[in-house]
């Protein structure tokens, strides 16, 4: 497993420095955009801004998308490659890289994380009132009752912020919630007019303004802070008071992504240096790399970006990607940005396939049309005759003589399950059985379709097909059943979620943390219906979605209601409040389940484990890392001072003795031993807490050592006093190579935990033990 897995972190390092010098060094005069790291204190006095200077070193003014100049010095341009590569040998120029399209990863989730009304951190922060939360999204439909300003008091003094008007936007449009609105679309525009997959902004479907024409952004908003909203559901699903994780949070909204276009770095980065200009204190983006390969992170907006953004206190919550259950699937994996995966709610929507034979195939349904009513009709498979495109009901591809007055089972994948639907009912379908794939596994979400339709797992689909392709006559109908609450168990870790370990530095615990990101109900945009087909004229305030990019949002709404009760914590501070204090089991006391497998899910899957923001008030010890923290872990793993620097922004030194990246001061530990290691080998690793409970306490090591593990932890006992709010600790971990054996996912697992005296505190880190070589 160890040589399989650093085979590929090498083919996807080779692959990725091989594609960026050919595509962006090439003496080819195809016109590109560019982003390019300055170093700012290289600008002659002679020039009063740093516009002037890159206007007359660099480029013509009209070739200049953006200029940066808070959380990344630099600028964006479109240039030919042959002039991008000239640019590269400037003595002022730090780095040059393409600008890149990411993706979006796209009522009952603040109760399951462990919030109640009138106590707790709820109470004990307001709410969140008046912490600000950036949004990188698809702009807001600023009209909807998640976005109400009643009863909130004067925008925060500190706000620096403009409610940036354009088409149906207006001023007014803003309040005293949604107090900023910006839209940055230069580096999409720029992409579009140089030909190519990427069309220009259709402002029929689309808007140039912070309005929302996708529904991503309105929703992911919505789920960090939107107001309590009474009688909120989707077509009557999920029914009741609808309401953010930080209700009383101010909302700052930065469109970056567009309708069907994606998101551009060269924009988001403008939107970190508006948003940390701005005033926020929460930056919340679900969005990431599309092509599964992550970039170094000198090579990284989104990481350059958020950098600069948390050197600056502000924190910055990032969704891990919707590739599960592939192994090293997660994303967003710069440390200093919070990484959150995807678990389910104890809410469902359940709906059975009836066979003819009176067999029941349980699976999931958000339809609310009219409903099938027990009538049994005849099912077909399309697939049967060996046409992928037919088996996956793709646009165009079923025959009408098959299908019309039929229930269609359809494949899932290669098109949206939503676009699958309505192939079915362009085709005379009555209804749709949605059967997942050997990838998906056993996860299900539902989608609101425009005909009666269940989605089920891989083995219940085995079953619908085996039961056609052997049967005469085979028959079924679809019985929906509604909302069910009190699903157990729960949380599951969702089949999707972006799984460990990290691709780029697995010294460090990828993904951080999972919280609710399957079937969350939030609002949602006028300008579509809840499928988000141009077919469907349907029109909600709210809608029902799953992926990461709800999950995120959740965490960003703790954090701002975490920076609320402790306004001096530091981002760092506020993620290890929730990574000590996550939960590892569900609803019914056992460990958390694998949805793609059906077995107990690891910290690849989990990172420290689900976000509990009962507990993460009051954490007891936290670790914090400071910026010098994190320049040492970028001297750590390679980077000399100048790729530092492009990072950081300042001109780096290095500590002479090379420190280790696993010293990082991170809430998790993970160890990384040789493959090639004979015999017993140990590793030793630093860590420092500070205590922000009780000033006189003590607490105990408790170790859950991994399988054929040895962990010592000197010394085993923290006094802290009012004079000693910190302690340092060494953790040994001993493993031999010809005792360990790894698990499936190539590593073993175990924690250390940190307990007061009577058990109020227990602050837990996962422990990963892995064997890689690395490069």
């Amino acid at each position: 497993m160890a040589t399989v897995l650093s085979s590929f972190v090498l083919l996807l390092v080779l692959l990725f420095v091989s594609s960026f010098f050919s595509t962006s060094f090439s003496t080819d005069q195809t016109v590109k955009t560019f982003i390019f790291r300055v170093d700012s204190q290289s600008k002659p006095s002679i020039f009063p801004t740093h516009y002037h200077w890159y206007t007359s070193e660099f480029a013509e003014p009209t070739r200049i998308l953006h200029t940066y100049d808070t959380v990344f010095h630099g600028f964006s341009a479109s240039l030919t490659e042959a002039h991008a590569a000239s640019l590269s040998n400037h003595p002022s120029v730090l780095a040059v890289f393409e600008d890149r399209r990411r993706e979006l990863h796209t009522t009952r989730s603040p109760q399951f994380l462990g919030l109640r009304n009138q106590h707790g951190l709820w109470s004990d922060s307001d709410y969140g009132s008046d912490v600000i939360i950036g949004v990188f999204d698809t702009g807001i439909w600023p009209e909807r009752r998640s976005f109400s300003d009643t009863n909130l008091g004067a925008v925060p003094a500190r706000w620096k912020g403009v409610c940036q008007t354009g088409a149906k936007f207006v001023a007014k449009n803003c309040n005293r919630k949604l107090i900023g609105a910006r839209f940055f679309s230069k580096g999409h525009e720029a992409a579009a007019g140089l030909g190519g997959p990427i069309s220009g902004i259709n402002e029929t479907i689309e808007f140039m303004s912070p309005r929302d024409a996708d529904g991503h952004g309105t929703h992911t908003a919505s789920t960090a802070a939107g107001r309590h909203a009474f009688r909120a559901s989707m077509e009557g699903y999920a029914a009741g008071i609808a309401k953010g994780v930080a209700p009383k949070a101010r909302l700052a909204v930065y469109k970056v992504c567009w309708k069907n276009s994606g998101c551009f770095d060269s924009d988001i980065l403008a939107a970190f240096d508006a948003a940390v200009n701005d005033g926020v204190d929460v930056i919340s983006i679900s969005i990431g790399g599309g092509d599964g390969i992550s970039s170094p992170y000198y090579l990284d907006p989104i990481a350059i970006g958020a950098y600069g953004a948390v050197s600056r206190g502000v924190f910055v919550s990032s969704s891990a990607g919707n590739d599960g259950p592939n192994l090293m699937s997660v994303t967003n994996l710069a440390p200093w940005l919070v990484s959150v995966g995807a678990g389910t709610i104890d809410r469902n929507f359940p709906a059975d396939v009836i066979l003819g034979d009176g067999r029941r195939l349980n699976g999931v349904s958000l339809y609310s049309g009219e409903q099938l009513k027990g009538k049994m009709y005849p099912l077909v498979y399309p697939g049967k005759s060996g046409v992928l495109s037919a088996s996956l009901c793709m646009d165009n591809s079923l025959d009408p003589n098959l299908v019309k007055g039929k229930i269609v089972i359809c494949d899932r994948g290669s098109s949206p399950r939503v676009a699958k639907g309505l192939a079915v009912k362009k085709a005379g379908g009555v209804g749709m059985i949605l059967a997942n794939g050997a990838s998906n596994g056993e996860g299900l979400v539902g989608d609101a379709h425009l005909l009666p339709t269940c989605a089920i797992g891989s083995g219940e689909g085995d079953a619908v097909k085996s039961y056609v392709s052997t049967s005469a006559h085979p028959t079924a109908t679809i019985d929906v059943k509604g909302t069910v609450i009190g699903i157990k168990p729960a949380p599951v870790v969702a089949s999707f979620s972006g799984r460990g370990p990290n691709g780029l530095n697995p010294e460090i615990l990828k993904p951080d943390l999972i919280a609710p990101g399957v079937n969350i109900l939030a609002a949602w945009t006028d300008a579509v219906g809840p499928t988000g087909l141009d077919s469907d004229q349907r029109r909600t305030e709210f809608n029902i979605l799953s992926g990461t990019s709800m999950a995120c949002p959740h965490v960003s709404g703790a954090a701002a209601l975490l920076k609320s009760a402790h306004p001096d914590w530091s981002p760092a501070a506020i993620r290890s409040a929730m990574m000590t204090t996550a939960s590892i089991i569900d609803n019914k006391n056992q460990p958390m389940i694998d949805e793609a497998t059906g077995k107990w899910s690891t910290p690849y899957d989990f990172g420290a484990g689900h976000l509990n923001l009962g507990r993460a008030m009051d954490p007891g010890l936290i670790y914090d890392i400071t910026n010098i923290d994190y320049e040492n872990f970028l001297c750590a793993i390679g980077y000399n001072p100048k790729l530092v620097q492009v990072v950081t922004r300042s001109r780096a030194v290095c500590p002479m003795k090379k420190p280790m990246p696993e010293n990082l001061n991170y809430p998790s530990i993970a160890a990384v031993f040789s493959t090639t290691s004979k015999g017993p080998t140990s590793k030793t690793f630093m860590r420092t807490v500070t205590n922000v409970g009780q000033a006189n306490a003590v607490y105990i090591a408790k170790m859950e050592s991994p399988k054929g593990v040895t962990v010592t932890v000197k010394p085993a006992k923290l006094v802290f006093t009012p004079a000693v709010k910190k302690r340092s600790f060494w953790v040994t971990i001993t493993a031999d190579s010809k005792h360990l054996v790894l698990d499936d996912a190539g590593a073993v697992f175990g924690s250390l935990s940190w307990t007061d005296g009577n058990n109020k505190h227990v602050v837990r880190s996962p422990i990963v033990v892995t064997q890689l070589d690395l490069l």
